[in-house]
């Protein structure tokens, strides 16, 4: 028991301090910032002929209330708009999504698809696209005006398959009611520590997967997803990965959204990304292979071992219950553990209690006012 103790803590410990401080000594060691100047470099500081053309991809399902200020954010872009082709891929929307965007069609493809999931909308949108630089954006969320800029600009070296975009969430930045929820902190704080993950994977080689909301590839590089796929944000730039090429992380492109602000939303977001990462392995079981996965620590650190980390909780619980009578200290490590899930439970239930809660009566007058 004690053994499988000490194994847990020793996998939770690696797979969340471990991981990024091995990530930091090789950027130190290494001096992995490749090429930062060129990166950094702004395709359109000559003529508007040297900037390539871009298809801009949003995969849709009845967002009509949210697409056309969306598009109007992607058309207010510093980018040259006569280098902009916008794909609407309506996924079976059965809302008023073609009555919404008619006052674009002079600006924006919109394809009327069947409803078969938002990698088969992207499929059929790739298709169709009619430019070598693809971005890739959603409905919910916003772009900085040079984020589709920046993060072209990347591609200035050839050796760069697709760049990710930082999405900013309102928690992040101290605006919004999401920062307010315990929830809303929480997915801050890791989000945070999820974009130094891919940052500095970035630095040292290749980013894992990207951000969904903004990223950019060549083309050329698209590989048909399979139509059930649901992280086509890692699976597609692990394709890009295993061809030889670089995905980089671009924290100057930026996309704005908001937290989630109840922990049942937050919940489904975490079991979908679970179950993502799992299928990954279906479709490449290639990635499991060092060797034929250029960057299999990552990958095996980053994904992986998150999957595992649930179990070897709860091995540490079940096993320093077992050893609580054989010494202080694991009845310490148990207490902790104890007061940790119920500090958490309570939590919970306080941010659920406030949502709920009617507002007092004069903040109400308040807001009506």
């Amino acid at each position: 028991m004690e053994a499988l103790f000490w194994l847990s803590v020793g996998f939770i410990v690696y797979a969340y301090v471990g991981y990024p401080a091995l990530l930091a000594l090789s950027i130190r060691v290494r001096g992995a910032v490749r090429s930062q100047a060129s990166r950094r470099r702004h395709p359109g500081s000559g003529p508007h002929v040297s900037l390539p053309r871009v298809s801009v991809i949003i995969a849709a399902r009845n967002e009509a209330r949210r697409l056309p200020s969306r598009i109007d954010n992607i058309l207010a872009s510093d980018y040259p708009i006569d280098r902009i082709e916008i794909i609407v891929a309506s996924d079976g929307s059965t809302d008023d999504t073609a009555a919404a965007l008619a006052p674009y069609r002079e600006r924006v493809r919109l394809m009327l698809l069947p409803a078969r999931g938002k990698a088969a909308a992207l499929n059929a949108a790739v298709l169709h696209a009619r430019n070598p630089i693809l971005v890739f954006a959603d409905a919910r969320q916003r772009f900085a005006p040079d984020a589709i800029r920046r993060m072209v600009a990347a591609f200035s070296d050839p050796q760069i398959g697709a760049v990710s975009g930082e999405l900013v969430i309102d928690c992040e930045r101290g605006g919004g009611a999401a920062e307010r929820s315990t929830i809303g902190d929480g997915v801050g704080a890791y989000w945070k520590y999820e974009k130094w993950l891919r940052r500095s994977e970035a630095l040292i080689d290749s980013s894992i997967g990207v951000t969904g909301a903004a990223y950019a590839m060549r083309r050329w590089l698209w590989q048909p997803l399979p139509t059930d796929a649901i992280l086509d944000d890692v699976l597609g730039p692990m394709r890009i990965v295993q061809r030889g090429y670089r995905v980089l992380f671009e924290p100057s492109a930026r996309a704005f959204d908001r937290a989630a602000s109840d922990a049942a939303a937050e919940l489904r977001r975490k079991v979908r990304t679970l179950a993502g990462n799992f299928q990954l392995l279906r479709y490449e079981p290639r990635f499991l292979v060092p060797g034929w996965n250029p960057v299999w620590l990552q990958f095996m650190s980053h994904k992986l071992a998150r999957l595992f980390v649930p179990y070897a909780l709860i091995t540490l619980f079940l096993t320093s219950a077992w050893l609580v009578t054989t010494s202080v200290f694991y009845a310490l490590a148990f207490a902790g553990q104890a007061m940790f899930y119920g500090l958490a439970v309570y939590g919970a239930l306080l941010d659920r209690r406030a949502r709920v809660t009617p507002a007092p009566a004069a903040e109400v007058f308040r807001e009506a006012a």
